[in-house]
């Protein structure tokens, strides 16, 4: 077999000019036919609120960026309704098209509007606060979106350490996903290597451990911390083949299923970038820095296809990665995980290795 060895990768400049493309008035548009809008259908929370925590969260608050940044907190606070769930579609000129709930825009939103309580507070001020502290009252549920939730709450105990409500939906969040016993394996499942709290890994994964991560470290409770670090160290494990990042495909993977699969999606990665980064903050191993490093560069090629999916010409993210190459349409979602994936590394200063050359 020919020894191969990483080429590094010159990564790019956070930008949001695909953004901007997607967003008009109201919100952003979910889905895009290569760079161009699919108006017809609509905006959804889950994305505008994931636009709104990559906003925030960026260093530089220009005049353009803090506009982009107040539509779609404008967007969020209105699918709120008074019991603190929240709407998640609307459709172009028409009001919400469902039902409220704590489905993962109910999570999602608290996110964003944690987020912006601990990094934008020029732009939420009370009104940011008081809707999270509405929406911090209601339990998920769904794991996942719980996990979202509780980390808008984290964000909250960075400048609000003893909010109340903030610390009680990161200690709910933390027991929903933590296994019962770390030494068995998991609360659902026993079977031995599979270091998981449920059967098979699907969406957002690296946000369960990094829930785990966030809770143990700012509630102080050293369980939780150690096996959130457990989990997203198997988690990353899995998810690396050949140095690069190798993550499950939108379909979900099991034990014993092959690896690779496709259609890997964007959000797989930049979920495991977020995890890893904070893993870091927390314990400052090398380890944490390093996996950032290898998500940003999937993004430049560094994967199962090689096969980039950064744009350079209009700033967006390909929405996903195919066994012969990618999918050609920039949508929201595959643009805001290459966005927030990229500002981590940029963070941290990372440095990316490439794809593997003969």
């Amino acid at each position: 077999m020919t020894q191969t060895t990483p080429v590094p990768v010159t990564l790019p400049p956070v930008s949001f000019q695909h953004l901007y493309t997607l967003t008009d008035a109201v919100g952003l548009f979910e889905h895009a036919e290569l760079t161009v809008p699919r108006r017809e259908h609509g905006y959804c929370v889950d994305d505008v609120a994931r636009a709104f925590v990559v906003a925030a969260r960026q260093p530089e608050h220009t005049v353009e960026l803090a506009a982009l940044a107040t539509t779609y907190l404008h967007f969020v606070l209105d699918a709120q309704v008074d019991d603190g769930r929240f709407h998640n579609r609307r459709h172009v000129d028409a009001p919400w098209s469902d039902e409220p709930s704590t489905d993962d825009c109910w999570g999602r939103a608290l996110w964003a509007l944690g987020t912006g309580v601990a990094r934008a507070p020029e732009l939420v001020d009370w009104k940011g606060l008081q809707a999270f502290t509405a929406g911090a009252q209601q339990r998920s549920p769904w794991p996942r979106a719980m996990a979202f939730a509780a980390l808008g709450a984290a964000e909250v105990l960075t400048v609000h350490p003893d909010d109340a409500a903030a610390r009680a939906l990161l200690a709910d969040a933390a027991a929903l996903i933590a296994p019962a016993d770390p030494l068995l394996g998991t609360a659902q499942v026993l079977i031995p290597g599979w270091r998981w709290p449920e059967e098979r890994l699907s969406y957002a994964n690296a946000a369960l451990a990094e829930t785990l991560v966030a809770a143990g470290s700012l509630l102080g409770v050293w369980k939780w911390l150690t096996e959130g670090l457990g989990m997203l160290g198997w988690l990353l494990d899995t998810d690396t083949a050949a140095g690069h990042v190798s993550v499950s495909p939108a379909a979900g993977w099991g034990i014993g299923e092959p690896r690779p699969q496709f259609d890997q999606q964007p959000i797989e990665v930049a979920a495991l970038a977020d995890a890893c980064a904070r893993a870091f903050d927390v314990t400052a191993d090398p380890r944490w820095r390093d996996a950032v490093g290898r998500c940003a560069a999937w993004f430049e090629g560094s994967n199962d296809s090689q096969t980039v999916l950064h744009d350079p010409h209009s700033g967006g993210g390909c929405d996903g990665l195919e066994a012969g190459g990618r999918n050609e349409n920039q949508g929201a979602e595959s643009t805001i995980a290459m966005i927030s994936t990229l500002q981590q590394a940029q963070r941290l200063g990372v440095a990316a290795p490439g794809p593997q050359a003969p």
